[in-house]
Order: C-alpha cells, then structure tokens, then sequence
C-alpha cells in the first residue's frame, strides 16, 4: 500500500492524499481547493496529480471548501467512483459546491473582461455550478459510527470530530494479502467545548494515523471568554463609538456559531439594541442544514432546543441572500452588526464591506478565525496601513481585532487530548498535515513528549509506501 501526500502537506489547504492499495484500488482522502495562494492558486487547483476517472473512491471527512472544493473538477474530468461521507457532510456538500461552482463562473468572468481589453485570450473556470450539481450523484451518505463496506476489502467507519456539522474522522480498514490495515485520517478536529457541535469522539486504533496541526504551536482561550470579548467589541464599536461591526466569517460553522452567541445574549437580555444583518446566501442555507441536522448538536444546545425552537434567529438579526439588499448596506448610516464571508477576507461580500467601512475609525472588523498566509485578511490582521481591494487601495483606519477563541480547529493540548485514545505503541506511523512547517515542527514535538513515535511531515507530492 502506498499513501501519497497531494495537498495540505506543510501548509493548510488543498487537503488531498491518495491511497493506493496492492490491488491497485485508488482512494482518495478528501479533495480539497488550495486557498490564498495568489496567481499560484489556480494552476495548483488544475493540476490533481493523478486521473480522475482512475478514483474509485473519495472517503471525505467534512464539508469545507479546503477539503471538498475539487470534487466537481474530478467529476468534470471523468471521475464516476463514490464519495463516501456523513449525511450532514453530503447535505453540506450539496450547497457549498454549487456555490463554489457559481463562485468560479463569476471571478473567471471577471478574470476574463480584464483579459479582453488587454488583448489576452480568456480562460475556463475550474468548474461551474452545473459541475456541482452533476458531482452530487456520487455522494453516498452514511450515519457516524456505522461501519460501511465500500468493497470486499474496504470498510469505513466515521467518528465525529466537532470541527463542523458531520465532520468525522475517516476510519479505514483495508485488507491486504489477508491482514487488516487500519488508517485513521482526522480531518480537521474541533474543540471539546464547542457552543454547538457534540464534542469529538474517541476513534477506533489504527495502525497509520494521519492528522492535522493547523493551530500546533498554540492555545486557545474557554469559549465562554470569547463569546464576552464579541459582546464587548460589539458594545464598544456600535454603542460607544455608534460605527459598524464588520465580521469576516465562514458562511458554514463560524457565522453560526457567532449567531447563536447573538443569540444567547438577545435571551439574556444583554444585546444592545442595534440590528445585525448575516449577508451570505450559502450562510442562510447552511442554517438550514443545521436546523435539520440536530444530532450532532452537543447537549446544552439541545436542551435550549426545548425553550428556543430557533437558536439561529431572533427578532434583531435579519438574513440577506438578495445581492441589492446587500448594496442597501452601503448606505446604511446608523450602527450595526455585518457577518459575511468570506472568513479569510479573499472572497464574497464582505470584500465590499470592507471596502465601505475599512476606512472610517468608527468602525471594527473583527476576525474571528484562521486566516492563511498572503490572504486578505492575514494582511489586514498583521497590521498593513493600507490595502488593495478589488484592485482599489483603502487606508486602514478602522479598528482591527481578532477573537481566536472562536476558531472550529482545536489547540495543541486539544488535539493531544483528542489523540489519546491511541495506543501509542499501536501507531505504526503518525503524518502531519494541514498546517505551515514550522507549526508542524513544534506540535511533533509535543506529539513526542505525549509518546507518539515515527512522526513524519511529508512535503506536497511526496509518496511513503506502508507495510
């Protein structure tokens, strides 16, 4: 059996790792977009590394662009294997691929009008929206922790994670010339004290154990803590200095975990009375797809169920998806609250309303997640006096803050936490993904104090061959 690393390998997108057994069955562990790359992000998108219509299968851990974005390319390009996930990941995927498809056909049309008036030939997009419908056909949902035959030498078996809604770790048992290989993948995992999401779950041993470590090399603070600095920036920016609250957030997971905040403090009687607009067409149905899927909420949140038939919405909080309901903001005067994404600033809506308001010192833009190297929001984050913005240049002069508390990733000590169901001595053999080198190479440190051994960080293409 050979395991080779395609994407997210030293760095924190384009999740992407090819296995491929003595039979020559190809499985493929996620297949996600590469984010924040600049002018590289395209051709590293387009180039896979392997043929699509030589998968036979995707085994998927949860729904993000950064790990589902290329299905719709691989479906374009030939792929017809099965896409193998939780229910709530495939109902996820079926509206975050279409938009990113929509995404795609809208930015290459752009892209292409400027390529026009400089004489340059236009160019396709990755994939569209049809691609994203199309790929859906694929998808195959199964309940968490239900062990499902892919094939006579294949099964799978998905153990919540808490990172998002259906998330899990993808838990694989392949049978190689009469022995069972298990290979753990854990996606991305949550925090255990996540205001929505069921904790993360133990996992079955495995023999190779491949893991994220995009927050390895820090700590986060109690959520409770994060949720009181939110009302006391929002207090701040629209009470005492009557500006905009600007809240770079991901349309699925973090805008609802900030609204449900909201929400707890409008019941609690400590909202200010300023109205709060969510402006993202995929955030609004992506609440859907929570209201539906409440099994993977944690116990708190379903005993408020009993006294609030709605945590995602009360009487200040309106939900736009209509693009000149999202201009009227433009023009709004008074204080207010703005969730748009995207989270790391690079796409959506919320490029506009920094545009608007990023230059008024009455205003905040408040980042309450991770933010990738050379993206938009890095820049912003790490103090620029001034940024481009769909090709205009905007002093900064608004307040910049950032609550990390929020982040769906859990910390070093969380993910160690998390690990400790393993067997050390069991794992043959630990691979690092999803995180930059350097973090890497402290959270193996710290993987090595816990009693993990034979750590590896495989680079981007690299193959490592599993005995």
């Amino acid at each position: 059996m050979k395991i080779k690393f395609l994407g997210a390998a030293r760095e924190v997108t384009g999740s992407k790792f090819l296995v491929t057994t003595d039979l020559n069955k190809r499985i493929l562990l996620d297949c996600g977009m590469f984010q924040g790359k600049g002018l590289e992000t395209d051709s590293m998108n387009r180039n896979l590394g392997f043929e699509p219509e030589e998968i036979d299968h995707v085994v998927l851990t949860h729904a993000h662009i950064d790990h589902s974005g290329l299905i719709p390319y691989m479906y374009r390009r030939g792929f017809r294997g099965s896409v193998v996930c939780t229910n709530a990941t495939r109902d996820l995927c079926a509206i975050m691929l279409s938009d990113s498809g929509f995404i795609q056909e809208h930015d290459t049309y752009t892209f292409n009008k400027r390529r026009a008036k400089k004489g340059l030939p236009t160019v396709t997009p990755i994939y569209t929206q049809k691609d994203a419908v199309a790929c859906m056909n694929q998808f195959i949902g199964v309940p968490c922790d239900m062990n499902f035959r892919i094939d006579d030498n294949i099964k799978v078996r998905f153990t919540s994670t808490g990172h998002m809604l259906g998330s899990g770790v993808a838990n694989l048992q392949i049978i190689e010339n009469g022995q069972i290989k298990r290979i753990a993948y854990t996606g991305d995992i949550g925090r255990p004290a996540d205001s929505i999401l069921a904790p993360p779950r133990p996992f079955p041993q495995a023999d190779i154990l491949i893991t994220e470590s995009t927050y390895g090399d820090r700590l986060h603070n109690r959520n409770e803590e994060a949720e009181e600095e939110l009302l006391n920036v929002l207090i701040e920016t629209c009470v005492h200095k009557r500006g905009k609250l600007i809240i770079p957030a991901f349309s699925v997971g973090r805008t609802q975990e900030v609204v449900y905040a909201l929400n707890s403090f409008f019941n609690e009687g400590k909202l200010p009375r300023v109205d709060i607009y969510v402006d993202s067409p995929l955030a609004v149905n992506a609440t859907s797809v929570f209201r539906v899927h409440s099994e993977c909420f944690n116990d708190e949140l379903q005993h408020v169920l009993h006294s609030d038939e709605d945590p995602f919405g009360f009487s200040q909080l309106f939900y736009i998806t209509k693009q000149e309901d999202s201009k009227r903001l433009n023009d709004y005067k008074g204080p207010c609250v703005i969730i748009s994404a995207s989270g790391m600033m690079e796409a959506g809506r919320v490029k506009h309303h920094l545009a608007n308001n990023i230059s008024d010192p009455k205003n905040t833009v408040l980042a309450v997640g991770y933010c990738a190297p050379e993206t938009l929001g890095a820049r912003i984050l790490g103090g620029a006096s001034e940024v481009s913005i769909h090709g205009i240049v905007y002093p900064v002069k608004a307040d910049i803050r950032r609550i990390e508390s929020f982040s769906g990733h859990a910390d070093y000590r969380e993910m160690i936490d998390f690990l400790s169901c393993q067997v050390k001595e069991g794992v043959e053999k630990t691979f690092l993904v999803h995180g930059e080198l350097e973090t890497q190479k402290k959270y193996a440190e710290e993987l090595r104090k816990a009693g993990f051994r034979n750590i590896e960080i495989p680079a981007r293409g690299q193959e490592y061959s599993i005995l």
